[in-house]
């Protein structure tokens, strides 16, 4: 299942990308980390048009990974990290060759609940806890992938309009609402280290 539309990068062509194509929207996510949400899910779009028009995960996989990374690393770079994020791009398309027949959307094919679905997402390369439940949101949200729980295992990010995260980019006025809320919860963590410092 995918979804009809999406507006995550307000790039048509990535966003149309991201909407067909599941692998897309998982790699999206991997880049998603040290850069803004827009940058990173135009990303899969960029190494697309850089490896032939095409996101072919099974290519990604099996290119030499210093290839791989001039690719990433090419200007504008896909990521601020280009190297590393080469690496756990290819590393996330290998476990999709591997162990799901070079398709995210078999990662929840047939998952019975949201916290398998949260699990699978949590076991792939440079996925913690907070990235897996986000995704899992994203997932429910946008995408139609919604077994039992998947609110409940995606956490805060799955609670309706909560604009905590890409979950909930719609339209550029949802986009700056996350933009905002993602600030203010830097601000707060900041200020939660300053003190304790002092304290």
């Amino acid at each position: 299942m995918t979804a009809a539309e999406l507006f995550l990068t307000g790039d048509a062509r990535a966003d149309a990308l991201l909407a067909a194509d599941p692998n897309a929207l998982l790699i999206g996510m991997v880049l998603d980390q040290q850069v803004t949400m827009e940058k990173a899910f135009v990303g899969p779009a960029v190494i697309a048009e850089r490896m032939g028009g095409r996101l072919d995960v099974g290519a990604i996989a099996q290119s030499d990974p210093e290839s791989f990374s001039a690719i990433c690393a090419q200007r504008p770079a896909v990521h601020r990290f280009p190297g590393a994020m080469a690496k756990r791009i290819q590393a996330t398309c290998q476990v999709l060759m591997d162990r799901y027949d070079g398709s995210a959307e078999n990662i929840w094919a047939e998952v019975t609940s949201g916290a398998e679905l949260r699990d699978r997402i949590a076991s792939l390369p440079g996925f913690g806890a907070q990235k897996a439940a986000i995704f899992t949101a994203l997932l429910g949200k946008q995408y139609g992938v919604q077994p039992p729980g998947w609110e409940e295992a995606a956490g805060p990010y799955g609670e309706p309009g909560s604009f905590r995260s890409v979950a909930d980019v719609v339209d550029p006025a949802s986009l700056e609402k996350v933009r905002a809320s993602k600030k203010a919860a830097k601000a707060a963590v900041k200020a939660d280290r300053l003190a304790a410092a002092s304290g």
